[in-house]
C-alpha cells in the first residue's frame, strides 16, 4: 500500500514480474484485501502466484516512523516485517514510508551479528557501460571509521554477488587522491581499509571519478553519498526535460534498478522510491529474488566475522 501510486502500480509490477519470470517467486501482497482483489481481477493476475494478507492500516509518507510502527500494528509495513521476522516470507519490498522501512529493518529484523550500523547503497552507471556502487547514501549521515570499513566489506560482497564483479575495486571518496588528504574521518578510515584483507582497496578517488571506471565500490558517509545520489537522479530528470536522448542518461532512471537494499540486516529488505511505477516494483522483486538465490546475507556475515 506504500508509494504514490499504490496499490495499482505495485500490482502491475507483480504482473510484469510473473510474466517475465514465469512466477519463480510466490508473492505475498500485504494491504487492503478488497482493493487488491479487485485489481488482481482487473489485471488478470493468476492466483497461483500470489497470497493476499489483509492490512487495515497504512503508514503515510509524512508520519513519524517510530511512532507509526508502534501505533499502527495492522499497517502493511508492520505486518510485512512481522511476516519476514517469522519466516513466512523471505524478503520484503515496499515503496512506502522510507523511515518506517528503515526502523522496521533495524529493530524488527536486526543487524547481522557484528555489524555496527546497516547501510544503504546505490548503483552508479559508468560512462563505459559498467556499473559501480556507492555507499552509504543517506542512512548514516555521520559515521565512524569502523563503520566505513564495514561498509567496504558489505559493498564488496554485494558487488560480487549481485553486480557480478569478480574482484571489486574498493575506493574511499575523498577531496584528493593522496593518502594524507581529507577530513579527520577519511584520514582515520584510510589505514583501516588499507589493512582490510577482505577487500581489494585501491586508495582514494575524487568526485570526478564517480562516473568513470576507476573503482567498483565507493565508500563515504551518508551525507556525502546522498548528495551524490540526488545529483545522479537529477541527470535523468534534466535529460528528460531537455529531450537529450542518449542511452547513458537513460541508465540514470532509478526504475531500472528497482530499489535500495538495506545491507547489514539479517534478511533482504528493499526500499523503493515513493514515485515508483510498475517497472521499479518488478525490478525490486527480481533484486530480492537474486539476493535470496545468492544467499547474500550469510555471505556478508562470513566476511564480517573477526
Amino acid at each position: 500500500m506504500g508509494g504514490d501510486f499504490a496499490p495499482l502500480e505495485p500490482l502491475k509490477g507483480v504482473l510484469q514480474y510473473i510474466s517475465d519470470s514465469n512466477g519463480l517467486a510466490h508473492i505475498t501482497l500485504v494491504g487492503d484485501e478488497s482493493q487488491i482483489k479487485n485489481l488482481v481481477a482487473q489485471l488478470k493476475i493468476s492466483s497461483e502466484h500470489i497470497t493476499i494478507v489483509h492490512a487495515d492500516q497504512v503508514i503515510g509518507m509524512d508520519e513519524s516512523p517510530t511512532k507509526a510502527l508502534k501505533e499502527k500494528q495492522k499497517s502493511s509495513i508492520s505486518i510485512g516485517f512481522h511476516l519476514l521476522a517469522s519466516g513466512k516470507i523471505d524478503a520484503f519490498v515496499s515503496a512506502g514510508n522510507t523511515g518506517a522501512m528503515l526502523v522496521g529493518a533495524l529493530f524488527t529484523i536486526k543487524a547481522i551479528e557484528g555489524v555496527i550500523r546497516p547501510t544503504i547503497s546505490s548503483v552508479i552507471p559508468r560512462e563505459n557501460g559498467k556499473t559501480g556502487l556507492i555507499l552509504d547514501v543517506g542512512l548514516n549521515a555521520d559515521c565512524k571509521p569502523e563503520q566505513l570499513n564495514q561498509f567496504a566489506v558489505m559493498g564488496s560482497v554485494y558487488a560480487q554477488q549481485i553486480l557480478g564483479i569478480e574482484s571489486p575495486r574498493v575506493a574511499l571518496l575523498n577531496v584528493g587522491e593522496e593518502e594524507g588528504k581529507g577530513n579527520i574521518l577519511v584520514q582515520a578510515t584510510y589505514p583501516l581499509l588499507k589493512e582490510n584483507k577482505h577487500i581489494h582497496f585501491i586508495g582514494n578517488i575524487e568526485g570526478r571519478d564517480i562516473l568513470m571506471d576507476k573503482a567498483d565500490v565507493m565508500i563515504c558517509e551518508g551525507f556525502t553519498g546522498n548528495v551524490v545520489l540526488k545529483m545522479a537522479e537529477s541527470l535523468y530528470e534534466v535529460s528528460e526535460r531537455q529531450n537529450l536522448r542518449h542511452e547513458y542518461f537513460d541508465r540514470f532512471n532509478f526504475e531500472i534498478y528497482g530499489g535500495t537494499p538495506v545491507l547489514g540486516v539479517a534478511k533482504p529488505v528493499i526500499i523503493g522510491h515513493g514515485i515508483s511505477h510498475a517497472k521499479a516494483f518488478m525490478n525490486m522483486i527480481f533484486l530480492a529474488q537474486k539476493m535470496i538465490e545468492k544467499d547474500l546475507m550469510n555471505k556478508m556475515k562470513k566476511e564480517l566475522e573477526p
